[in-house]
């Protein structure tokens, strides 16, 4: 049952991801959808694993800005968006942290670590699991981020692919805000 479920949900992501993708109208109400629902909340806290074994919590990173990305390697728009995460965090790197948090299913997790290094991910990248994709609302696509303030708020969320000046703009008002 639990093997259906997860099939049914990588079907229903990429499905909706690719419609997202086409779509700036539809990302849009889709932000708004998240964004209210999570916005001004405590980010929930987390402890994942890299594929090295390290644990990350979510809380070691306060008194950062926090980009909270769940994404997968078989994802175009996910592997479309990484040189934007990348970049964004070696240019902020003293006031921001982006969390990459793979859903990769155990068939695609082989593939992460040479994927990893491939991009040159400068950034951490976790294993997700079912209770953080729950914590963080249920997340019905991919890519989807979390903006976290310094204090651990989630300011903002994002389904699709995000521009880059998107996230500047957003790590710019948080930083004036400090």
């Amino acid at each position: 049952m639990k093997k259906v479920l997860i099939v049914i949900f990588v079907l229903f992501a990429v499905v909706f991801a690719s419609q997202v993708i086409n779509s700036t109208k539809a990302n849009s109400i889709n932000d708004k959808t998240v964004g209210s629902l999570l916005s001004d909340k405590k980010a929930a806290d987390f402890k994942l694993k890299t594929l090295e074994g390290k644990e990350i919590k979510l809380s070691d990173f306060r008194g950062k800005i926090v980009i909270v990305d769940f994404w997968a390697t078989w994802c175009p728009p996910c592997r479309k968006g990484i040189p934007d995460l990348i970049s964004l965090q070696e240019e902020y790197k003293k006031d921001l942290v982006v969390i990459g948090i793979s859903l990769d299913q155990q068939n695609t997790i082989k593939d992460l670590k040479p994927f990893i290094e491939n991009y040159k991910i400068n950034y951490p990248v976790v294993l997700g699991d079912e209770k953080v994709v729950k914590d963080y609302g249920g997340i019905n696509a991919i890519p989807t981020s979390f903006i976290i303030d310094q204090k651990g708020n989630i300011v903002d969320s994002h389904i699709g692919l995000v521009p880059k000046t998107v996230y500047a703009d957003q790590i710019k008002s948080l930083l004036k805000k400090k």
